[in-house]
This record gives C-alpha cells, structure tokens and sequence, in this order.
C-alpha cells in the first residue's frame, strides 16, 4: 500500500502518463497480404488466359455454326438440282420414244424409205 500511495502523490499527472502509455501502445501493425506480388500476377496472367481462350473458344464455335449452315445450304441447292435433273432426264427420255420421233418425222413430212435405211453396227 505504501507504494501505491507514492504513485498516486507523483508529480506526474495520471492522464499524461496514460497517454505516454497509448503511445508506445501504438505499434505500427503491418498488414498481413493473403498474396505477394508475384502469386497476384499469377492470377492476372491465368485470368486473361481464360478470358482470352475462352473468347477464341466462342468465336471458334461460331464460325463453325456459320459454316455448318453453308453446308446445310449448299445441300439443300445439291437436292434441288439433283430434282432437277431427274425431271428433266424423264422428258429426255419420254421424247426420246420411237413413236414420237416417227409423229415429228411425219409432221415435218418426211417418210419411211427402207431402201435408204443403213443399219450402223453396235459397238
């Protein structure tokens, strides 16, 4: 007890000591970073290799859906063409019959003359 009845009758005063004391309290506290320097550049590399492959990634796929639907096209015209084409050879070979060739030859007044007939071997 005695030698706290000599703190309390000190020349100092209690509020200057306490504030002497919050200051030396005060350390400067480094602030903890989750991550250097090195592992955030890390991260900024990988970010842009994603965003950068999976940018290439997407227009990849849409210019393979472009050329998908060129081909889809380009069959539909095979299709129609090949249509086409059949129709067509069907009146090739229904003017092609015998019959109708005889009628045009008559119309235009042509007639049959055996003697003039050449038989021409096949091949």
């Amino acid at each position: 007890m005695g030698l706290e009845q000599r703190k309390i009758y000190t020349p100092y005063t209690p509020e200057v000591e306490q504030h002497t004391t919050k200051e030396q309290q005060t350390v400067v506290r480094r602030v903890k970073r989750r991550f250097s320097k090195g592992e955030n550049i890390l991260f900024a590399l990988f970010a842009a290799f994603t965003i950068l492959f999976s940018s290439m990634l997407l227009q990849t796929h849409s210019d393979l859906n472009a050329v998908n639907k060129e081909v889809q096209l380009i069959n539909s015209k095979i299709d129609e063409t090949l249509k086409q084409n059949s129709e067509l050879s069907n009146q090739v070979s229904d003017k092609m019959t015998y019959e109708r060739i005889w009628k045009k030859a008559k119309e235009n007044g042509l007639n049959l003359n055996e003697s003039n007939v050449k038989v021409v071997p096949g091949r």
